[in-house]
């Protein structure tokens, strides 16, 4: 990282624990702030290096909580999470999140380039620009998820699957070793999720680990290692992958 010394918000980065899982959750609980009661609670799940998750159930379940606790944007009232064996606020630049599209201002001015360009500053620290390389990544993003000729167009201008694809580009520019991708395949065309999947194969390869969360894995091609159920705020049944 440029100028580690001037991280975001204060906080050094730290190299992983090479022998951690990719993810450990014990006993976590997540609730929202002013309200009295958790939208989690006993989560307790591991997930190894290179493993892809699928992360399944109903609306309102706790899907989109549970990434983004693992994420760091919603602090855990109970239990632990350990991102490659450290706390999450020590390994954020490990971690990409893809929130669902709907939660993104695509009226926002700025650029497709731009926007993913974005994944790279937590790499940048407070006071340095992105440079070469951070755009030539930017550049290679794009032409692997097939939307170089969309850079210049306005995001307020794209489709649904095209929007779907610059968020896509936008978690991958980071460059991290866990993604954390909320409903990445939901309302797209079949190009696009044909791209999808086979970007997320090659990542796999590659050695990443990542949790796709859906509402139901059974209408979706794409091949997971695990798959964990949540309902009502609770682990109903986790198969095919280590359990604490």
């Amino acid at each position: 990282m440029k100028f580690e010394w001037l991280a975001y918000g204060g906080r050094h980065l730290h190299a992983p624990d090479p022998s951690a899982h990719a993810l450990r959750l014990v006993d976590v609980s997540v609730g929202y702030p002013g309200s009295k009661d958790p939208v989690l609670s006993g989560v307790s799940f591991t997930l190894p290096v290179g493993a892809r998750l699928a992360l399944v159930g109903p609306n309102g379940s706790g899907k989109s909580t549970l990434l983004k606790s693992i994420a760091g944007l919603l602090p855990c009232v109970g239990g632990d999470i350990a991102v490659f064996g450290l706390k999450v606020r020590a390994c954020h630049h490990r971690t990409s999140y893809l929130p669902q599209r709907e939660e993104i201002a695509w009226q926002f001015p700025v650029t497709v380039q731009r926007f993913v360009l974005g994944g790279r500053y937590v790499h940048c620290g407070w006071f340095a620009k992105p440079d070469s390389h951070d755009h030539a990544v930017v550049q290679e993003t794009l032409r692997e998820l097939d939307i170089v000729s969309l850079q210049d167009a306005p995001i307020d201008q794209l489709s649904g699957g095209q929007q779907q694809r610059v968020m896509l580009a936008r978690a991958l520019a980071q460059g991290s070793d866990l993604l954390l991708l909320d409903e990445p395949l939901n309302a797209v065309d079949s190009a696009t999720r044909t791209l999808v999947g086979k970007v997320l194969d090659r990542l796999q390869k590659a050695g990443k680990s990542m949790i796709v969360s859906t509402h139901d894995v059974g209408t979706h091609d794409q091949p997971f290692d695990g798959v964990l159920i949540l309902e009502n705020g609770s682990v109903r049944e986790m198969a095919h992958a280590a359990a604490v």
